[in-house]
């Protein structure tokens, strides 16, 4: 039964939201009015969380998936004791505030994952329910459970009508992530109305069909008890996610209550001042919090620490008994890669073997598989063309289906590339550096999970995107899978790095450059046809983002090229001192890495004065910054061999010396060569 305490604690949060929100003038007070009982459960009798320390190893982590309501999370961290104070709730998405318009893992105490984008909080969550199960069964003994904590997640309509989403809990249902329980804000309420108009589906249903557990309450606005009582029994349950599936009402206690104007807008001075009325406050002040409300969640508070402390307790009889593993568990939870490691990373000559980058990754990863056990990766349904999988790797899954178990570091995603990248994420973001995660399709399809990419880079999280196929030379497969535009939109992309490795060593070096990035992703865009070994290329050189590859005295052109274009630009330069003329090589791996090198270096590999040709056989925009002239696609691709293909669009050593030619002739006529578009 609900106390007269908790009740005023409910309806404080209620009415602070909704001053949160009026304040800004700008927000969705609806859902946190709504949810604002769920969240009193879970925070109040569930989660497991430290205020004063919020990375607290074994906490509870929580999600907020209907990211837009981040006022109630928000709320929440106040009221618990975080570093957000009520000032930060004044300034509610207000510039350089600790509390912006939706959560943002980098600016708030206590956010786990940057969540807005619908469906992929959730998605999120599945990684994190995922880091802990593959950690628990990686490192606990027993009598020593140090990873024991459970993932919760409020979501709404949204979420559930997300693509990803789908994706996601298909996923978690397979793997059978029993720390994972989800709490659905059933207010039948989106921006467009009524969800009558377009989300009817069961959703029991449908979530018993991914095997799920499932439970359904009624009255999620007041039966305090039958959503604990929900909780209780959705963590009972050890070898399913649960559902619980909570009927509440969008903006309870708005005059708008129930509709879709309490969604996205705040209330009116009006309308505030009733439901401050309504709950038993005064409607003359705002930002009020009860010293009885502050002192009842403090009392939660005070839990959480001593959680921590008896953690902590835990951990320093288990470094007596395992040390090895506890120095193992150390390092990684502070972020540190193993002494050493860089000396695994294969190394070639000229003497060795053509090999497509593709299959160099896998030598890499299986190299690095012996020595950096945080590296835990998958394919989404791609594992042998992506060649992501090392011979040895144990597949995570749940130990009853005979698969493998949780200790696996192999994730089978499924056909499911938008899951597999928000599964990263949360993979990442459990814990800083605990485990490094990676994940293989097609160049192409990084753009069907984009949503996702794009929040590694706004995360900040050591995301590695290890996509193949990675140009119109993976051929016959055709315009469809052939991408042209995917590197533009990630080179343009702020916080990520792309890879485009020209050779064996390059590859190495795009490992070692990627691991060291703690809090940039990368995408690793490999070859499908195989390259040569080049002269001049180096591991370590791969950290500069471009170099000179060959140089030439004298030179009258630079030819500058990624990837499988580096040994058409090495050939060009042989074809073009055969007529007497001198070109400098120059291979470009990772240009986000070359702009921030010194000024004077990156004029050390485009000289000025020396016009500069660029090929990239995927598109030519962008390459304007760094060259004179392109060689690359403008239009899309087809379906044909690869020789045929590289013929048809001029992406040969005989164009690419025959437009050297020209610029050549062209800038000796006009009298001088201009600046590039570098921000030196």
């Amino acid at each position: 039964m609900v106390t007269t305490i908790e009740q005023h604690a409910i309806n404080t949060v209620r009415v602070l939201s909704a001053d949160v929100v009026r304040g800004a003038n700008s927000g969705h007070p609806g859902a946190p009015m709504g949810c604002a009982p769920m969240a009193h459960v879970l925070f109040n009798n569930h989660i497991t969380a430290n205020p004063k320390n919020p990375k607290f190893v074994n906490r509870d982590r929580f999600v907020l998936s209907n990211g837009h309501g981040c006022a109630l999370q928000y709320v929440f961290l106040h009221l618990l004791g975080y570093d957000v104070s009520l000032d930060d709730l004044k300034h509610f998405r207000q510039l350089g505030s600790k509390t912006p318009g939706h959560p943002e893992v980098n600016d708030t105490p206590g956010i786990e994952v940057t969540t807005g984008p619908l469906g992929q909080g959730i998605s999120n969550a599945v990684g994190l329910a995922a880091a802990e199960a593959h950690l628990a069964a990686t490192f606990n003994k027993p009598g020593y459970e140090l990873f024991s904590n459970f993932t919760y997640v409020i979501l709404g309509d949204g979420c559930l009508q997300e693509g990803v989403s789908a994706e996601a809990i298909s996923l978690a249902g397979h793997w059978k992530l029993g720390k994972l329980i989800a709490l659905y804000d059933d207010n039948g309420i989106t921006i467009d109305g009524s969800t009558d108009v377009s989300f009817t589906e069961d959703t029991i249903k449908r979530f018993e069909s991914y095997g799920w557990h499932t439970i359904v309450v009624t009255d999620g606005d007041n039966d305090i008890d039958a959503i604990n009582k929900a909780v209780e029994q959705a963590k009972a349950v050890t070898d399913k996610p649960t559902l619980i599936k909570i009927k509440t009402t969008i903006g309870y206690g708005s005059l708008l209550q129930g509709q879709e104007k309490v969604h996205g807008a705040p209330l009116s001075n009006d309308d505030i001042v009733q439901v401050k009325q309504k709950f038993g406050f005064n409607p003359e002040e705002t930002f009020v919090v009860p010293k009885e409300v502050y002192d009842f969640y403090g009392a939660r508070a005070a839990h959480g620490a001593q959680a921590e402390a008896d953690w902590n307790a835990l951990f320093a009889k288990y470094k007596q008994e395992f040390p090895a593993d506890a120095e193992a568990l150390e390092r990684r939870l502070n972020g540190k890669l193993p002494q050493g490691w860089e000396a695994a990373l294969p190394r070639f000559t000229p003497a060795d073997s053509a090999v497509a980058t593709r299959k160099l990754s896998e030598g890499v990863l299986t190299a690095l598989s012996e020595v950096i056990p945080e590296l835990v990766g998958g394919s989404a349904d791609l594992t042998g063309s992506n060649l992501t999988r090392w011979k040895a790797a144990v597949d995570f899954q749940h130990p009853s289906t005979g698969l493998g178990d949780y200790s696996g570091r192999y994730l089978r995603y499924g056909v499911r590339e938008h899951a597999m990248f928000a599964v990263m994420n949360g993979l990442a973001a459990y814990s800083n550096g605990a485990i490094i995660p990676y994940g293989g399709t097609f160049l192409n399809f990084l753009t069907y999970g984009w949503g996702a990419a794009r929040l590694s880079a706004l995360s900040h999280l050591r995301v590695l995107y290890v996509m193949t196929h990675d140009s119109i030379g993976l051929g016959e497969d055709g315009p469809t899978h052939q991408p042209i535009e995917t590197l533009t939109l990630t080179r343009a992309t702020p916080n990520m790095l792309t890879f485009r490795p020209a050779d064996g060593n390059e590859v190495s070096g795009t490992y070692l450059a990627a691991l060291e990035n703690q809090h940039r992703p990368s995408v690793i865009a490999l070859s499908r046809q195989n390259l040569p070994q080049l002269e001049g290329s180096s591991v370590e050189i791969v950290r500069k983002g471009a170099y000179v590859l060959q140089e030439a005295a004298g030179a009258k052109v630079t030819i500058l090229a990624t990837g499988s274009e580096v040994a058409i630009a090495v050939d060009a330069a042989k074809k073009l001192a055969e007529q007497g003329v001198a070109a400098r090589v120059v291979s470009a791996p990772c240009t986000e890495l070359f702009d921030e090198q010194p000024e004077e270096y990156k004029k050390s590999v485009l000289l000025p004065g020396v016009p500069v040709v660029s090929i990239e056989a995927l598109g030519a925009y962008g390459w304007e910054r760094y060259a004179h002239a392109q060689i690359g696609m403008t239009t899309f691709g087809a379906s044909a061999p690869i020789k045929d293909l590289y013929n048809k669009f001029g992406i040969t050593a005989d164009a690419a010396a025959e437009k050297s030619l020209k610029v050549i002739a062209h800038y000796e006529k006009v009298g001088y060569v201009p600046e590039l578009g570098l921000q030196f």
